[in-house]
C-alpha cells in the first residue's frame, strides 16, 4: 500500500513536471514566432508597400510629363507646377537638413529657415527648366526593395530618345502616414542628395564654417537663374 502510494506520488510529480515543461517550451515557442515576424515581416508586407511605391513614382512620371511638358506651358507656369509636385511629392525640409549635415545644428532658426527656403527655390530653378527638353523619354520600373525598414527604393530605366543609352534611376522613397514622399534620387549610382551635400559642406568650410557663406552663394545663384 505504502509502495503503491509512493509511485502514486512520484508519478504526480512527474506528471507536474513534464506540464510545466511543455508550458516552458510553449512559451519559448511563442516567443520565437513573435521574433520571427518582428524581425522578418510577410513577403506580403513588402511586396505590397513596394507596390505601391512604384506605383507613386509612375504615377508621379505621368503628371510630371503632363503638366510640364508642351509647348503651350510657359517657363512661369512650368515653375509653378513643378514647385507645386515638389512640394506634395518631395520630403523638401528633411532633404534640405540631411543636405545641410552637421551644419544644421550650428545654423540659427533664421538661418535655417531663409536656407529652406532657398534650398526649395534652388530645387525649383535647376530642374522645372530641364522638362522643357522633354523629347518622349519613358520611364520603365524594374523592381522595388524595402530598405532600413522604412523606406523604399524603386529602381527604374529612363529610355531615352535618338538610340541613347538608357539611365538608371532610383527612387528612394519614405511612406509617411499612408503616403509616400521622395527623399533622394540616384542616377546612375550618383545620389543627388549627397552630392549636393558635398557641395554646400565645401562652401562652408572654405568659409570658416560659416552657413550665412551658403546662404550668401545660395541667393547669388538664384539672382543669377531668375
Amino acid at each position: 500500500m505504502t509502495s503503491r502510494n509512493g509511485n502514486f506520488i512520484l508519478d504526480i510529480k512527474k506528471e507536474t513536471r513534464l506540464g510545466n515543461t511543455m508550458k516552458k517550451r510553449h512559451g519559448i515557442l511563442v516567443i520565437y514566432v513573435i521574433l520571427l515576424v518582428l524581425l522578418f515581416p510577410a513577403p506580403g508586407f513588402s511586396d505590397g508597400i513596394g507596390q505601391g511605391a512604384e506605383r507613386f513614382i509612375v504615377s508621379l512620371a505621368d503628371r510630371a510629363i503632363t503638366s510640364l511638358t508642351g509647348e503651350g506651358v510657359t517657363p512661369e507656369k512650368r515653375m509653378q507646377r513643378f514647385r507645386s509636385l515638389l512640394i506634395e511629392h518631395f520630403a523638401v525640409k528633411t532633404i534640405g537638413r540631411w543636405v545641410l549635415g552637421r551644419h544644421w545644428r550650428k545654423a540659427t532658426q533664421g538661418e535655417r529657415e531663409e536656407y529652406l527656403n532657398l534650398f526649395e527655390d534652388l530645387l525649383v530653378v535647376t530642374y522645372a527648366e530641364r522638362f522643357a527638353k522633354y523629347s518622349g523619354e519613358t520611364l520603365v520600373i524594374s523592381k522595388s526593395v524595402v530598405v532600413g525598414g522604412k523606406d523604399i527604393v524603386v529602381y527604374s530605366l529612363l529610355n531615352r530618345a535618338e538610340g541613347l543609352k538608357p539611365l538608371k534611376v532610383n527612387w528612394r522613397v519614405r511612406a509617411r502616414g499612408g503616403n509616400f514622399k521622395i527623399i533622394d534620387i540616384i542616377v546612375e549610382g550618383i545620389s543627388m542628395g549627397q552630392t549636393q551635400r558635398s557641395e554646400f559642406a565645401s562652401v562652408i568650410l572654405q568659409n570658416s564654417g560659416q552657413v550665412e557663406s551658403l546662404l550668401s552663394q545660395l541667393r547669388k545663384r538664384l539672382e543669377n537663374d531668375a
